[in-house]
């Protein structure tokens, strides 16, 4: 199975601590956040994790502690965009964090680390030629460490328009419009950018619809074919998401899974880093549910 550290929050950057206690005890519980009074334990531990997948615009915390996760399998995405701290107000200096992806690239490999520029909005003075000449520059900066651009429109979620009121999703044709500079220049650096298989309407301009985590990419990411189904709409295959919404300190304007900087001091505020939950505490009488987890590994086709 795939653990997902996380797509919820930021794991490396604020709980990195947390986690290698996790490692540590062999196990995480992850409270369902739709139902909260659900709470699942899943084993950590190489023999039945497959994959631990990474979501972070800030892996530095975890770089001097790689070793102590040496056991697993990893993929990496690492967000690095063109917004400043008006958008990304607690995301590092941009130079600290490609000097860290490009760490990560040099000791698990080019195709185990995925740039994610994401999620793409304009407004605020971000506009068709200032995304076009932040993309260029980090490009450059990346070519040979990575193979692949995660990539999206923004979402007009509730929160998001409330947190951005002036930020907007451009047009479908902005998105060509833009697509159609991006793409080239990727390609002169070696990746590929990769969208959603929903975008069927970005065909023209060259980029993969083909999905972000399919069975290639993690294939060619740990050498491994994994056995996972992908979704019934989606040919990405979805791990066990570790994190818990309203706990991201990075605070970013554009954010789907923060309600608002109030609920984050909330959460982040309950956090304990020997706790086996991210957030809070294992009540006296809370029922803990195991949680399907087998070794999905197919040993008949692999890179090794």
């Amino acid at each position: 199975m795939i653990i997902t550290t996380s797509m919820r929050t930021d794991i490396p950057a604020y709980y990195s601590r947390w986690f290698f206690n996790r490692i540590k005890e062999g196990y995480v519980l992850v409270r369902n956040p739709y139902h909260p009074e659900l709470i699942n334990r899943y084993e950590l531990n190489a023999d039945v994790v497959d994959c631990l997948l990474f979501c972070t615009k800030n892996p530095i915390p975890m770089l001097s502690r790689l070793d102590e996760i040496s056991q697993f399998n990893q993929y990496w995405y690492v967000t690095i965009t063109a917004y400043g701290k008006d958008i990304e107000p607690n995301v590092p200096d941009k130079r600290y964090v490609i000097e860290a992806f490009k760490k990560l690239s040099l000791r698990y490999g080019p195709k185990a680390v995925c740039w994610r520029y994401d999620p793409i909005a304009y407004g605020m003075g971000y506009d068709h030629e200032r995304h076009v000449e932040a993309f260029k520059k980090i490009a450059e900066e990346l070519d040979g460490y990575t193979n692949a651009i995660g990539m999206s429109f923004m979402d007009l979620y509730e929160k998001t328009i409330r947190n951005a009121p002036l930020l907007r999703r451009p047009s479908e044709q902005e998105q060509i419009a833009l697509l159609k500079e991006l793409v080239p220049i990727a390609k002169s650096h070696g990746m590929v950018i990769r969208f959603c298989t929903k975008n069927q309407h970005l065909a023209e301009t060259g980029v993969d619809l083909q999905g972000c985590q399919t069975q290639d990419v993690f294939y060619e990411a740990i050498g491994w074919k994994l056995l996972t189904k992908p979704g019934p709409n989606c040919p990405c295959l979805m791990g066990r998401d570790i994190g818990v919404y309203n706990s991201c300190p990075h605070l970013c304007k554009y954010c789907y899974a923060n309600y608002s900087k109030e609920e984050v001091a909330k959460s982040f505020a309950a956090h304990d880093p020997n706790s086996p939950l991210l957030i809070g505490q294992l009540g006296p009488d809370e029922k803990i549910i195991q949680g399907k987890q087998k070794q999905e590994r197919d040993f008949k086709v692999s890179l090794f």
